[in-house]
């Protein structure tokens, strides 16, 4: 089973990069950053071509709005709620079951918080405890939905696609998975939860 991370296992809320922005004056952040689509400077980012300075920058060419690294970094983490502590410990029942697999489009600001932060929380590395390994775009240098980065993964995994569940809060993520095979699932964060699936016998 291959799991997201943002709006899966972590409580996330891309709209709240866009207030950030519109706090400091900025009132259409949302023409460049959806969940769906973002501009390229983002992309970039998140596929860990460019450093955190250069995205830094590239932001401030996009809003012409002279930031300063704070508040780009402010605004950039201003997504991330809360990591359920109930998601943790459905992650221990689920790998007693499955080969655990993340896959998560994410940069280098908040992955190396939120290492920091889930083992302050529960205690334990949660990345290393609860998956066979981990897949971060920013560290593999591809994205979903990107039909190379669910190849590269299979093949790293040596994971048979058929038998493969890939669960994402995004449905044009999802449509890539199925391109190569994968068995997978939408989760729609609007009326349902990772134990939702759990107790529907989904998972």
């Amino acid at each position: 089973m291959i799991l997201d991370l943002g709006g899966v296992i972590l409580n996330v809320d891309y709209w709240e990069i866009v207030e950030k922005f519109r706090s400091y004056g900025i009132e259409n952040f949302e023409s460049v950053y959806t969940q769906a689509q973002q501009a390229d400077i983002i992309d970039r980012f998140e596929e860990g071509t460019i450093s955190l300075p250069d995205f830094r920058n590239g932001i401030r060419d996009l809003v012409k709005t002279n930031l300063t690294d704070k508040q780009i970094d402010e605004a950039w983490m201003a997504m991330i709620l809360d990591l359920p502590k109930e998601n943790v410990e459905l992650l221990g029942l689920l790998k007693l079951k499955y080969n655990l697999f993340l896959f998560s489009n994410t940069n280098e600001l908040h992955i190396e918080f939120l290492k920091k932060d889930f083992e302050r929380q529960c205690g334990f590395d949660v990345f290393k405890h609860c998956f066979t390994k981990t897949y971060f775009s920013n560290e593999i240098h591809l994205k979903k939905p990107d039909l190379k980065a669910f190849n590269y993964i299979l093949n790293d995994a040596g994971l048979n696609p058929d038998e493969t569940l890939f669960i994402d809060d995004s449905p044009q993520h999802v449509e890539g998975a199925k391109k190569t095979g994968l068995q997978t699932y939408w989760l729609n964060r609007k009326v349902e939860n990772l134990m939702d699936l759990y107790d529907k016998n989904i998972i």
